[in-house]
């Protein structure tokens, strides 16, 4: 029994010395001991009666600090932007549950019961009319705005009709009808969504997602 356990032992040894380490891999990346060598090497296969002129080993020299100074700087910036990427998408995360003012002709009445919204007007308004149409294109409401200065007219409706009633939770659609020296035009409008979700999407930076559909984050106006 000693001899098979022997035997077993000796072969399991065997074994084991005649593992081979495994090789390293190999980096056949250029580092400045590399570029310090090959200078070495030049110097000592150069003609001792022509010497390499000063100037152009300053220039080698010199060279060879850049090309290693510009891939450190590569590898900082890859750093950098892995950490920025990781920042916006901590940041982009708060956005959730938020409203962004976004350009769109259809508004969301919600729980609040109200909904708010912005008007574009690039000109001074003499009279100014939002009107709220339903899904069947019914007008359940006007808002009568009056006169309005030129720029960004905020509005807010309380969700009920011309008649008081409590209108349902849904979307709706909003036109902003104005009078602007004598002649009738419809104006710009943008509503308040709720941010869904959003996505970090490199060269593209933030995107939200709301029901009106997704946009840039430098797109939104406010968020609120």
């Amino acid at each position: 029994m000693n001899s098979e356990v022997s035997q077993t032992s000796s072969h399991v040894d065997s074994l084991r010395w005649s593992e081979k380490p495994k090789a390293a891999e190999k980096d056949d990346t250029l580092k400045q001991e590399d570029f310090f060598k090959l200078l070495t090497q030049q110097l000592s296969y150069q003609d001792p009666s022509k010497p390499a002129d000063n100037d152009q080993m300053i220039a080698q020299m010199t060279s060879f600090t850049m090309a290693e100074g510009i891939s450190n700087l590569n590898t900082k910036f890859e750093s950098l932007s892995a950490s920025m990427t990781s920042n916006s998408a901590l940041q982009a995360s708060t956005l959730v549950g938020k409203k962004a003012l976004l350009e769109s002709d259809s508004l969301e009445l919600g729980t609040s019961g109200t909904a708010r919204g912005s008007i574009i007007a690039t000109e001074p308004v003499d009279k100014l009319v939002v009107n709220i149409y339903d899904e069947s294109n019914q007008l359940v409401r006007s808002i009568d705005m009056s006169k309005q200065d030129a720029g960004a007219i905020r509005f807010e409706w309380d969700g009920k009709n011309d008649d008081g009633e409590v209108m349902p939770q849904g979307e709706y659609e909003i036109k902003a009808e104005a009078n602007i020296n004598g002649k009738f035009s419809t104006l710009p409008t943008a509503t308040f969504k709720n941010i869904d979700s959003v996505n970090v999407n490199g060269a593209n930076g933030i995107i939200i997602n709301t029901k009106a559909g997704a946009v840039r984050l430098t797109d939104v106006a406010e968020i609120a």
